[in-house]
């Protein structure tokens, strides 16, 4: 086979960044078919894990030995720790004997799964061509990959307006934040190592706060769903 001149086989590091950051937004599509919360929790796991493959590949291949350690505490944190916390407490709401811990989620959003999933399809693919369009190029940056992140954070975005239980929006916002560290990744990998770590302990502040959220919620409506919430509107 014949390479034309001058069209340059990607890197290792570009290629390695555009599958991942693939994988990350089918993982995320992968969320609206679900139908118990333990399934995206799950999933939400797999996307972390994914993302803290990329900072080891980025650690590896522009030599910044502290993203190491991001990538160490990407996974404890948002691979092993919330996932973790989430099963416990849904397990705790169940065996509480106001439903089941693992709540099924199917026809919870606020329009049927297909309509659900063409919206999410056309936020992406709009966060997609916007990126391209922008025409953003380097010869450090992989640009595949950052249109995918945008499309990424925005599905996550389409997730939470969607779905009407606390779990699922808490779901979708943690994942919105894979998304963004997806970004942030493949654009500004040199980012000080304490800028990152103070990036995740928001992100554990927001597990405290949508845990006690959906223990209050849980406690006064006896279920996860958010639908009754549209009756306080003035």
């Amino acid at each position: 086979m014949v390479i034309a001149a001058g069209a340059a086989a990607p890197s290792v590091f570009s290629g390695s960044a555009n599958v991942i950051a693939v994988g990350v937004l089918l993982l995320e599509f992968g969320m609206f078919r679900q139908a118990l919360l333990r399934d995206q929790v799950r999933l939400y796991a797999a996307q972390s894990v994914l993302i803290s493959v990329l900072a080891v590949v980025v650690a590896a291949a522009r030599n910044l030995p502290e993203l190491y350690a991001l990538a160490a505490l990407s996974f404890t944190l948002k691979a092993v720790v919330i996932p973790l916390v989430f099963r416990r407490l849904l397990r705790g709401l169940g065996a509480r004997g106001s439903g089941p811990g693992w709540t099924d989620i199917a026809g919870s959003g606020s329009v049927s799964l297909a309509s659900m999933v063409l919206v999410a399809i056309a936020v992406a693919a709009f966060g997609f061509f916007s990126v391209a369009a922008l025409g953003i190029r380097s010869p450090v940056l992989p640009a595949t990959a950052l249109a995918v992140s945008v499309a990424v954070v925005l599905v996550a975005f389409v997730l939470m307006i969607m779905r009407r239980d606390v779990a699922s929006q808490a779901i979708g916002l943690f994942s919105l934040e894979n998304g963004i560290s997806l970004t942030s990744l493949v654009v500004a990998a040199g980012l000080p190592l304490i800028l990152e770590i103070i990036f995740l302990f928001d992100l554990l502040v927001a597990v405290v706060v949508f845990g006690l959220l959906i223990r209050v919620h849980h406690g006064r409506a006896r279920s996860l769903s958010t639908a009754d919430l549209t009756s306080l509107r003035g």
